[in-house]
């Protein structure tokens, strides 16, 4: 039997706000198949979508231009800190400290921060109250050498301030974190592989990402 794949990823459509007060995502047609059936044989048209979307939509990794007007974008993320590695699931709430992450082999892990608050993505109050690391939790991923860090809530940072403790320890360090992740529910603590892909367009601080479990069947 095939390995099992879960997506991990929060749907986008037409109109999808991902942060509030940021820009909705517009998808639609640059040509659809009206336009171009008289550009072919008789039955034969094809369709040509058109987005508008900031880099931060649905689920998204930062690289660490997000935070370093001079660090590297997120086409320059190292392929082998997000795609096909070993994952281990954290489960947590509230103000997440160093101690959720003591005794757990991080090394070369994609640390995933489950929290169950995904499925209030696209409510009024999912970017408000949320889950999130807090400073000291940062400064022990950004030393333990985990690949990337990613978590279920709209932000891996407590919002309530204009402080960013852990977006600038694991950025400063190279780590990229995916925020806004989905159906971590249905992954075991370990026993599984993450990737999670950002685009290969130049000089983007944040990028949509399809994010994926593979587990065995």
């Amino acid at each position: 039997m095939g390995a099992r794949i879960v997506d991990l990823s929060q749907t986008v459509a037409d109109g999808t706000v991902t942060t509030p007060g940021q820009p909705a995502a517009r998808i639609g047609w640059w040509r659809d198949h009206a336009d171009t059936a008289a550009l072919y044989e008789e039955g034969t048209s094809f369709a040509f979508s058109h987005l508008d979307i900031i880099g931060g939509t649905g689920t998204y990794m930062d690289a660490p231009l997000h935070r370093f007007p001079d660090g590297t974008d997120a086409r320059d993320i190292d392929l082998a800190r997000v795609a096909g590695v070993p994952g281990v699931v954290v489960d947590a709430a509230g103000a997440v400290g160093a101690d959720a992450f003591t005794g757990i082999d991080l090394e070369g892990r994609a640390v995933l921060v489950r929290t169950g608050w995904s499925v209030r993505f696209g409510s009024r109050d999912y970017a408000t109250g949320h889950p999130h690391l807090t400073g000291e939790a940062g400064d022990l991923l950004a030393a333990s050498g985990c690949a990337l860090v990613g978590i279920d809530t709209p932000n891996i940072d407590g919002t309530a301030t204009g402080a960013r403790p852990v977006h600038t320890a694991l950025l400063a360090a190279g780590i990229p974190i995916v925020e806004h992740l989905a159906n971590l529910a249905a992954l075991p603590r370990h026993g599984f592989v993450f990737t999670a892909l950002p685009l290969p367009f130049v000089g983007l601080a944040t990028s949509p990402v399809r994010a994926i479990a593979t587990l065995d069947a």
